[in-house]
């Protein structure tokens, strides 16, 4: 084994969309709690004064779930990477656990399912075993990782060589 490890061919790095910053969570929570007021304070003039609780118990049940799924969001991840060796998929799910595994990239086959009315499904298949990848992407960002991923294997299978000999003089 060698002191220096495989150089990197390929490498994607996949997570899921977060469209919403620190600023618009901020918006959103103040949106939400406005609402709640709102109803509740229209409700407790019209004298059913225990709807205020129960609508800040869902504002408190709204807020909660959607910095959660911003957490999680924040820890998924997967990673391809495509050095001389493997193609190796590296993956941290919501609650932080990691799984790992490689494949032999000149026996590795890209297949993109379109799926009607459904995320396409992206899969490496070797050996009568298929793995699924990007399964944190929409439909348009696995195919531009289908292309990339393609095209990497697509190099390593049939590389160029530059032989200075065969030139043309």
């Amino acid at each position: 084994m060698s002191a220096h490890p495989d150089p990197i061919l390929f490498e994607a790095i996949c997570t899921p969309a977060r469209s919403l910053g620190r600023r618009g969570m901020a918006i959103v929570a103040g949106g939400v709690l406005a609402a709640s007021l709102t109803i509740g304070g229209i409700f407790t003039l019209l004298g059913a004064w225990p709807v205020l609780g129960f609508t800040g118990l869902e504002a408190a049940l709204v807020l909660g779930l959607m910095q959660l799924h911003r957490r999680w969001a924040a820890r998924s991840m997967e990673v391809l990477v495509l050095t001389e060796g493997s193609l190796t998929i590296r993956r941290t799910d919501a609650r932080g656990r990691r799984q790992a595994m490689a494949l032999d990239p000149y026996w590795t086959r890209l297949r993109l399912e379109e799926r009607p009315g459904r995320v396409s499904l992206l899969l490496l298949r070797q050996r009568q075993r298929d793995v699924e990848i990007g399964k944190l992407l929409g439909d348009e960002q696995k195919r531009d990782l289908a292309a990339a991923l393609e095209a990497a294997l697509r190099r390593y299978r049939e590389p160029v060589f530059d032989n200075p000999q065969l030139r043309e003089s």
